[in-house]
Order: structure tokens, then C-alpha cells, then sequence
């Protein structure tokens, strides 16, 4: 028998276990020109999260009672297709299904190395090359530059940061608790680090982190942390917009400080983006990260949750702060 996760409901506010639904299905088979996949890895990240609403947006949203998708590491148990064996590891959009065929389009054999095997789902696969690209497309940093990461110790900002370390930049991460400030700081290497969970005012806390001002802002959040960033935004700043995780699962839109005088007075550039915009840099993209973790110049974090029932559970963990770096469920 197979297990497979669906959208029972539409989440209205914050997603609860009950949104979803675990069916049985009999166990699929290959056909002529398929492969037959056994989950191993799922990712769960934040952007499913608008996928569930029933809204136009840059992706199609999810469907009732059909599976979830997400970035998924599985590996090949039957094949009738020449361009896979057994025993390959693939990387693929798949659904969430202890087995599923494939016809092998969008599939990516990755090397069956247990040291990186997640790292195809991280820093090496869709969380670095976003991390990476609306860091240098968008961002443009300059050596001398300060770079405030919001979201600092999740999946993405914890790549941020390195990367502008390793461009010259000086990066200060906020993040949601002391634990992980210090982990911004002494695995991620963060100049400095806020946690805006015990500081009564961020926009004082920002402006003593960064006494030459903010030249990029990386902004995995949006809301009230990225209004007091940009409180103290210089001349030219560069706001690559990544994510508002903080806005994610409000039922109503909340009214914050209108931005546009603050980014008329400072000539600033805020761009939204998503990672498919670049792309036809993936290739470079992909080889400079893979050398940089190679050399040791760049690590990663995860946080692993065991069990193809705990998915939900993972991924629920995202809004409370849960993880630290990427995460990932473990089949």
C-alpha cells in the first residue's frame, strides 16, 4: 500500500494539521517509459504555504484532494526507461507519495553521495540558487557594503549571509531566538545578529549593528521587521524581496507604514523576484556554490524531521520558527 498527503482544506489564517488529509493508494507500477520512484527526502518550505490558497499567483495553486508537491530527493526501484536504472537518485517537483511514477521529464540524477545528498534540496538546488541570485542580480553587492538579512537562520537567509561574507559585504542577521544568533554567528559567520523576539526597538538595535547604515536588505519576512530595516536604509539601497513569511497566514491584509516615501527620499530599489526569473544563470550559479561548499567556504544547516507521516508536521514547524537552516523530512 502507498501513503499520499492531500490538501483536504483550504487553510484560512494559519494552516493546521487538519488542512490535510493521508490516503491509501495501491502500490503503482511502471510503465513503457516510466520509473517507479521511492521517496527518500521531502522539502517543505514556505511558499507551499500560498500555493494552498485558492488565488492567482506566479504558480498554480494546489487542488483539494490531490497531493502536495514539493522539491523531493527519491530513488529509482524499477525502470522501463533507458535514461534511468535502478539505483539511480533523482531530484524532481514531485508529489507527496511514499512511490510514484515518473516519465522522467523534470527528473535530475544527482550523485548518491550521503555527505550532500540534502544539499541537492538546499544550498545546492533551489534554497542556494535563490539565496544566491536575488543576492547578486538584485542586491549587487560592493566589498564594504552592509547587508541586513531578515529570516537569517532559515534555509535561504543562512545562505545570504555567507555569500555576501564571502563578496566583501559586513552582514547582520535578524532572527527569532538566541539560539540562533548564535548560530548566525558562529557557524554562518554573521558580523552581528538581532533576535527581534527580546528587543523592544529593532529599528534602534538595526541602526547599532549597522553604524554605516544599510546598503542591501534581503527580505525573507516583510512586515514589522522590514519596515524598521528600512528605517535605516542608505542612499541607493538595493532590496532584493524574496519572501514575507510573517504575512503568510494572516486571514486579512494588515496595514502597515506605507514604504514609498522612504524609497523616493533614499532612491531606493526594491525588486521582487522569483528564482526561475534567473533562470539562464543556473548553470554558473550552481558550479560557484558547488565550489565554494567544496572548499569549505560555505556551510549549510538542517533540520531533519524523520517520517513520511511528520511532513505535515515539518512543514507546519516553518511558521513557529521550528527550523534552523533547511527543512527537510527524512522517509
Amino acid at each position: 500500500m502507498n501513503k499520499v498527503i492531500v490538501l483536504y482544506k483550504r487553510p484560512v489564517g494559519k494552516a493546521e494539521l487538519g488542512d490535510f488529509k493521508t490516503n491509501i493508494e495501491e502500490m503503482p507500477t511502471a510503465d513503457d517509459g516510466e520509473v517507479l520512484l521511492k521517496t527518500i527526502y521531502v522539502s517543505v518550505d514556505p511558499y507551499l504555504r500560498g500555493r494552498m490558497n485558492d488565488a492567482e499567483s506566479y504558480i498554480p495553486p494546489f487542488e483539494l484532494n490531490k497531493p502536495l508537491q514539493s522539491g523531493i530527493i527519491a530513488e529509482v526501484v524499477d525502470s522501463n526507461n533507458t535514461l534511468f536504472k535502478i539505483g539511480d537518485f533523482v531530484l524532481g517537483n514531485l508529489e507527496w507519495k511514499e512511490y510514484q511514477v515518473s516519465d522522467g521529464k523534470g527528473l535530475r540524477i544527482i550523485p548518491n553521495d550521503p555527505a550532500y545528498l540534502t544539499a541537492y534540496l538546499g544550498v545546492l538546488g533551489m534554497t542556494g540558487l535563490t539565496a544566491y541570485l536575488g543576492l547578486t542580480q538584485i542586491g549587487l553587492p560592493k566589498p564594504g557594503e552592509t547587508l541586513v538579512v531578515s529570516g537569517a537562520a532559515g534555509a535561504v537567509g543562512s545562505i545570504v549571509g555567507q555569500v555576501g561574507k564571502l563578496l566583501g559585504c559586513r552582514v547582520v542577521g535578524i532572527t527569532g531566538s538566541d539560539e540562533k544568533v548564535q548560530l548566525l554567528k558562529s557557524k554562518f559567520h554573521f558580523d552581528e545578529a538581532i533576535n527581534y523576539k527580546n528587543t523592544v526597538d529593532l529599528t534602534r538595535a538595526i541602526t547599532a549593528a549597522c553604524p554605516n547604515g544599510v546598503d542591501i536588505y534581503f527580505d525573507n519576512v516583510g512586515g514589522k521587521i522590514s519596515d524598521d530595516v528600512l528605517n535605516n536604509i542608505n542612499k541607493h539601497a538595493r532590496i532584493p524581496l524574496c519572501g514575507a513569511i510573517s504575512l503568510y497566514n494572516d486571514a486579512t491584509p494588515v496595514l502597515g507604514p506605507y514604504i514609498q516615501p522612504v524609497l523616493v527620499k533614499k532612491s531606493a530599489l526594491i525588486q521582487g523576484f522569483i528564482v526561475g526569473d534567473f533562470a539562464a544563470q543556473f548553470p554558473e550559479a550552481t558550479k560557484q556554490l558547488r565550489e565554494w561548499l567544496m572548499a569549505g567556504k560555505l556551510t549549510y544547516h538542517e533540520t531533519i524531521y524523520e517520517g513520511f507521516d511528520h511532513i505535515t508536521q515539518a512543514f507546519l514547524g516553518l511558521f513557529e520558527g521550528s527550523n534552523e537552516g533547511k527543512m527537510v523530512v527524512k522517509i
